[in-house]
Protein backbone atom coordinates (compact mmCIF):
# COMPACT_ATOMS: atom_id res chain seq x y z
CA UNK A 1 0.00 0.00 0.00
CA UNK A 2 1.46 3.33 -1.05
CA UNK A 3 1.63 6.35 1.24
CA UNK A 4 -0.93 8.22 -0.90
CA UNK A 5 -3.33 5.28 -0.66
CA UNK A 6 -2.96 5.22 3.13
CA UNK A 7 -3.72 8.95 3.40
CA UNK A 8 -6.80 8.63 1.20
CA UNK A 9 -8.01 5.66 3.23
CA UNK A 10 -7.53 7.61 6.47
CA UNK A 11 -9.56 10.57 5.19
CA UNK A 12 -12.36 8.26 4.10
CA UNK A 13 -13.00 7.40 7.79
CA UNK A 14 -12.93 10.98 9.04
CA UNK A 15 -16.40 12.47 9.48
CA UNK A 16 -16.75 16.17 8.71
CA UNK A 17 -17.15 18.28 11.87
CA UNK A 18 -19.70 21.03 11.62
CA UNK A 19 -18.58 24.24 13.30
CA UNK A 20 -20.86 25.84 15.87
CA UNK A 21 -23.03 28.65 14.58
CA UNK A 22 -22.20 31.88 16.41
CA UNK A 23 -25.01 34.38 16.83
CA UNK A 24 -25.55 37.55 18.84
CA UNK A 25 -28.42 37.65 21.31
CA UNK A 26 -29.52 39.18 24.58
CA UNK A 27 -30.72 38.13 28.03
CA UNK A 28 -34.31 37.90 29.20
CA UNK A 29 -36.07 36.71 32.35
CA UNK A 30 -37.69 33.30 32.06
CA UNK A 31 -40.97 34.85 33.26
CA UNK A 32 -42.31 37.74 35.30
CA UNK A 33 -45.24 37.90 37.70
CA UNK A 34 -47.24 41.11 37.99
CA UNK A 35 -48.47 41.44 41.57
CA UNK A 36 -51.56 43.43 42.52
CA UNK A 37 -53.79 43.51 45.59
CA UNK A 38 -57.32 42.14 45.32
CA UNK A 39 -58.91 44.49 47.86
CA UNK A 40 -58.90 48.28 48.14
CA UNK A 41 -57.05 49.90 51.01
CA UNK A 42 -54.06 51.88 52.24
CA UNK A 43 -50.52 50.57 51.85
CA UNK A 44 -49.00 50.15 55.29
CA UNK A 45 -45.61 48.65 54.42
CA UNK A 46 -43.50 47.86 51.36
CA UNK A 47 -40.67 45.54 52.39
CA UNK A 48 -38.66 45.34 49.16
CA UNK A 49 -37.02 47.55 46.56
CA UNK A 50 -36.13 47.12 42.92
CA UNK A 51 -33.27 44.68 42.37
CA UNK A 52 -33.68 42.97 45.73
CA UNK A 53 -33.63 39.18 45.87
CA UNK A 54 -36.42 37.52 47.84
CA UNK A 55 -37.22 34.05 49.12
CA UNK A 56 -40.47 32.20 48.46
CA UNK A 57 -43.11 33.30 50.96
CA UNK A 58 -41.22 36.43 52.00
CA UNK A 59 -43.39 39.46 52.75
CA UNK A 60 -43.35 42.02 49.95
CA UNK A 61 -46.22 44.36 50.79
CA UNK A 62 -48.80 44.77 53.56
CA UNK A 63 -52.03 46.75 53.43
CA UNK A 64 -53.75 48.23 56.48
CA UNK A 65 -55.11 45.14 58.24
CA UNK A 66 -57.30 46.67 60.93
CA UNK A 67 -60.62 46.19 59.18
CA UNK A 68 -59.80 42.66 58.02
CA UNK A 69 -58.57 41.72 61.51
CA UNK A 70 -61.79 43.05 63.07
CA UNK A 71 -63.88 41.00 60.66
CA UNK A 72 -61.90 37.89 61.55
CA UNK A 73 -62.47 38.49 65.27
CA UNK A 74 -66.19 38.94 64.65
CA UNK A 75 -66.33 35.74 62.58
CA UNK A 76 -64.56 33.80 65.33
CA UNK A 77 -67.03 35.12 67.92
CA UNK A 78 -69.95 33.99 65.73
CA UNK A 79 -68.36 30.56 65.39
CA UNK A 80 -67.89 30.32 69.18
CA UNK A 81 -71.57 31.14 69.80
CA UNK A 82 -72.62 28.66 67.12
CA UNK A 83 -70.54 25.94 68.77
CA UNK A 84 -72.23 26.62 72.13
CA UNK A 85 -75.65 26.41 70.47
CA UNK A 86 -74.68 23.12 68.82
CA UNK A 87 -73.62 21.62 72.13
CA UNK A 88 -76.82 22.87 73.80
CA UNK A 89 -78.97 21.43 71.01
CA UNK A 90 -77.16 18.08 71.25
CA UNK A 91 -77.78 17.90 74.99
CA UNK A 92 -81.44 18.81 74.50
CA UNK A 93 -81.80 16.13 71.84
CA UNK A 94 -80.26 13.51 74.13
CA UNK A 95 -82.63 14.51 76.99
CA UNK A 96 -85.65 14.47 74.66
CA UNK A 97 -84.67 11.08 73.28
CA UNK A 98 -84.48 9.69 76.80
CA UNK A 99 -87.92 11.06 77.67
CA UNK A 100 -89.35 9.68 74.46
CA UNK A 101 -87.85 6.25 75.12
CA UNK A 102 -89.50 6.31 78.52
CA UNK A 103 -92.82 7.18 76.89
CA UNK A 104 -93.13 10.55 78.66
CA UNK A 105 -93.35 12.79 75.56
CA UNK A 106 -94.85 12.58 72.09
CA UNK A 107 -92.89 11.83 68.93
CA UNK A 108 -93.51 15.38 67.66
CA UNK A 109 -91.40 16.78 70.50
CA UNK A 110 -88.56 14.41 69.57
CA UNK A 111 -88.76 15.56 65.94
CA UNK A 112 -88.62 19.20 67.04
CA UNK A 113 -85.46 18.48 69.06
CA UNK A 114 -83.90 16.71 66.07
CA UNK A 115 -84.66 19.71 63.86
CA UNK A 116 -83.13 22.09 66.42
CA UNK A 117 -80.02 19.92 66.56
CA UNK A 118 -79.69 19.86 62.76
CA UNK A 119 -80.24 23.61 62.51
CA UNK A 120 -77.58 24.27 65.16
CA UNK A 121 -75.10 22.04 63.34
CA UNK A 122 -75.79 23.88 60.06
CA UNK A 123 -75.30 27.24 61.77
CA UNK A 124 -71.95 26.09 63.14
CA UNK A 125 -70.79 24.98 59.69
CA UNK A 126 -71.83 28.35 58.29
CA UNK A 127 -69.90 30.08 61.08
CA UNK A 128 -66.81 28.00 60.27
CA UNK A 129 -67.08 29.05 56.63
CA UNK A 130 -67.30 32.67 57.76
CA UNK A 131 -64.05 32.30 59.70
CA UNK A 132 -62.33 30.77 56.68
CA UNK A 133 -63.53 33.61 54.46
CA UNK A 134 -62.30 36.20 56.98
CA UNK A 135 -58.92 34.48 57.21
CA UNK A 136 -58.58 34.56 53.43
CA UNK A 137 -59.52 38.26 53.39
CA UNK A 138 -56.81 38.93 55.97
CA UNK A 139 -54.24 36.96 53.95
CA UNK A 140 -55.11 39.05 50.91
CA UNK A 141 -53.95 42.20 52.67
CA UNK A 142 -50.41 40.92 52.10
CA UNK A 143 -48.36 40.15 49.00
CA UNK A 144 -45.72 37.46 49.41
CA UNK A 145 -43.09 36.19 46.99
CA UNK A 146 -44.48 33.31 44.89
CA UNK A 147 -40.96 31.85 44.52
CA UNK A 148 -37.29 32.67 45.02
CA UNK A 149 -36.76 35.63 42.75
CA UNK A 150 -35.71 39.19 42.17
CA UNK A 151 -37.85 42.34 42.34
CA UNK A 152 -37.95 43.71 38.80
CA UNK A 153 -40.14 46.74 39.47
CA UNK A 154 -41.69 48.55 42.42
CA UNK A 155 -44.54 50.95 41.67
CA UNK A 156 -46.01 51.47 45.15
CA UNK A 157 -45.14 53.37 48.33
CA UNK A 158 -46.27 53.45 51.94
CA UNK A 159 -49.41 55.50 52.51
CA UNK A 160 -50.79 55.12 48.99
CA UNK A 161 -54.51 54.46 48.62
CA UNK A 162 -55.00 51.49 46.30
CA UNK A 163 -58.26 50.69 44.53
CA UNK A 164 -58.50 47.12 43.30
CA UNK A 165 -60.23 48.20 40.07
CA UNK A 166 -57.81 51.06 39.26
CA UNK A 167 -54.41 49.37 39.31
CA UNK A 168 -53.24 50.35 35.85
CA UNK A 169 -49.77 48.96 36.50
CA UNK A 170 -48.68 46.19 38.87
CA UNK A 171 -47.60 47.23 42.33
CA UNK A 172 -44.63 44.85 42.19
CA UNK A 173 -43.08 42.70 39.48
CA UNK A 174 -41.15 39.55 40.44
CA UNK A 175 -38.96 37.38 38.20
CA UNK A 176 -37.65 33.95 39.23
CA UNK A 177 -34.07 33.66 40.38
CA UNK A 178 -31.72 30.89 39.35
CA UNK A 179 -32.38 30.73 35.61
CA UNK A 180 -32.41 33.19 32.71
CA UNK A 181 -32.99 33.08 28.99
CA UNK A 182 -30.71 34.01 26.14
CA UNK A 183 -32.77 35.08 23.13
CA UNK A 184 -31.66 35.30 19.53
CA UNK A 185 -33.52 36.04 16.31
CA UNK A 186 -33.10 33.40 13.62
CA UNK A 187 -34.64 32.31 10.34
CA UNK A 188 -37.00 29.39 9.90
CA UNK A 189 -34.16 27.40 8.30
CA UNK A 190 -32.10 27.80 11.47
CA UNK A 191 -35.02 26.67 13.64
CA UNK A 192 -35.26 23.47 11.62
CA UNK A 193 -31.65 22.64 12.48
CA UNK A 194 -32.20 22.54 16.24
CA UNK A 195 -34.53 20.81 18.70
CA UNK A 196 -36.01 21.71 22.05
CA UNK A 197 -33.78 20.44 24.86
CA UNK A 198 -30.67 20.36 22.69
CA UNK A 199 -27.43 21.51 24.35
CA UNK A 200 -25.83 24.79 23.30
CA UNK A 201 -23.36 27.35 24.68
CA UNK A 202 -23.64 30.96 25.74
CA UNK A 203 -20.71 33.33 26.04
CA UNK A 204 -21.38 35.88 28.79
CA UNK A 205 -18.59 38.41 29.23
CA UNK A 206 -16.02 35.81 28.20
CA UNK A 207 -17.51 33.08 30.39
CA UNK A 208 -18.74 30.11 28.35
CA UNK A 209 -21.91 28.61 29.87
CA UNK A 210 -23.81 25.44 29.13
CA UNK A 211 -27.41 26.01 28.06
CA UNK A 212 -30.37 24.18 26.61
CA UNK A 213 -32.70 25.20 23.84
CA UNK A 214 -35.85 26.20 25.72
CA UNK A 215 -38.37 27.21 23.08
CA UNK A 216 -38.62 27.56 19.32
CA UNK A 217 -40.48 30.55 17.93
CA UNK A 218 -43.73 29.91 16.06
CA UNK A 219 -45.01 33.40 15.29
CA UNK A 220 -42.52 35.68 13.49
CA UNK A 221 -41.07 38.56 15.45
CA UNK A 222 -40.45 40.54 12.31
CA UNK A 223 -41.08 40.19 8.60
CA UNK A 224 -39.16 42.28 6.07
CA UNK A 225 -37.82 42.02 2.53
CA UNK A 226 -35.15 39.55 3.67
CA UNK A 227 -37.80 37.24 5.16
CA UNK A 228 -39.22 36.38 8.56
CA UNK A 229 -37.26 35.99 11.78
CA UNK A 230 -38.27 34.08 14.89
CA UNK A 231 -37.22 34.08 18.54
CA UNK A 232 -35.09 31.19 19.72
CA UNK A 233 -34.70 30.95 23.52
CA UNK A 234 -32.01 29.11 25.45
CA UNK A 235 -32.19 28.61 29.20
CA UNK A 236 -29.16 28.55 31.49
CA UNK A 237 -28.46 28.56 35.20
CA UNK A 238 -27.65 31.89 36.82
CA UNK A 239 -25.13 31.69 39.61
CA UNK A 240 -26.05 32.83 43.13
CA UNK A 241 -25.76 36.60 43.58
CA UNK A 242 -24.77 37.00 39.92
CA UNK A 243 -25.83 40.36 38.54
CA UNK A 244 -27.32 39.75 35.10
CA UNK A 245 -29.96 41.97 33.59
CA UNK A 246 -32.35 41.63 30.65
CA UNK A 247 -31.14 43.11 27.34
CA UNK A 248 -27.46 42.47 28.17
CA UNK A 249 -25.72 41.29 24.99
CA UNK A 250 -24.40 37.74 24.78
CA UNK A 251 -22.94 35.43 22.16
CA UNK A 252 -24.81 32.21 21.43
CA UNK A 253 -23.15 29.13 19.97
CA UNK A 254 -25.63 26.73 18.40
CA UNK A 255 -24.60 23.18 17.49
Amino acid sequence: MTRLTSILLLFSFVQPVQAAVQLKGWLEFVQKVDMRVVESGIVEEVSVSTGQRVKQGELLLRMDQREASARLLEAKAIRARAKINTERAARELARTQELFDRGLIAQEELKDAELEDAAAAAEEESAKAGVSAAEIALERTELRAPYNGVVVARNVWEGEVIYKTLQQEPLLVIAPDGFMLARVLVTADMLRRVQQGQTARINILGDLRKAQIYSLGVEPVRVDLQGAVYALDLIFERRPDELLRPSEKVQILLP
